[in-house]
């Protein structure tokens, strides 16, 4: 890669990282195009060299969510063959890459996308129902590689697993990053997983 084409990259990487910063330093708060650029460092002019509006800097942050996100849990699949567990840790990394991402968590809830284009709305959405997709197709496996059936229909128990870490993501943005999405995770995932699935039973 070239010099230019390595500051552009690196400016871009800037341009997003203080982005982030500015929606975990005010929750609630819109972020303009003067107040991000005087965060950089740069002219207005200079963010749109870079970024041809606003938007596309919210969709930069929306792609590294995505990459993360589904990058690793195609590594948990890989590693993790029980069921209970790759629900478990799919789960738990949505709750700590929201915990260690607060600013960028507020895209997740929508909070920072009042009044932005209703294509990212609609990505988010999407992010959502893939994960929760995801959820399904573990459930819908587990009876068939370890003879373990949901206690709800199919959809119901992953809509209910997504429903979880939703709310939890949500709870966090609107204690303005107080209340930490882990906070009794550890005593409560034993107790859903004990009442999600059961042992499929014999055939006669």
């Amino acid at each position: 890669m070239s010099t230019k084409n390595s500051q552009k990259v690196s400016r871009r990487q800037q341009i997003l990282e203080s982005l982030a910063t500015m929606l975990e330093a005010s929750p609630g708060a819109r972020i303009t195009t003067a107040a991000l650029a005087r965060e950089v460092g740069v002219s207005e002019a200079a963010l749109y060299r870079h970024f041809p509006s606003k938007s596309k800097m919210f969709e930069g942050l929306i792609e590294f969510i995505e990459e993360t996100i589904f990058s690793r849990i195609k590594l948990i699949l890989s590693e993790e063959p029980q069921a209970l567990h790759r629900l478990e840790k799919i789960l738990y990394l949505l709750l700590t890459f929201t915990e260690r991402n607060p600013g960028i968590t507020r895209l997740l809830t929508g909070d920072a996308l009042t009044g932005e284009t209703e294509r990212l709305r609609n990505r988010i959405a999407q992010l959502f129902e893939r994960v929760e997709t995801q959820l399904k197709q573990i459930i819908r496996e587990a009876e068939l590689r370890e003879g373990l059936r949901p206690n709800l229909p199919l959809s119901a128990a992953a809509n209910m697993l997504m429903s979880l870490a939703d709310g939890r993501i949500t709870q966090f943005v609107r204690s303005e990053f107080r209340r930490l999405p882990t906070q009794y995770w550890e005593d409560q995932w034993p107790i859903i997983a004990q009442g999600l699935m059961r042992e499929s039973a014999p055939v006669a």
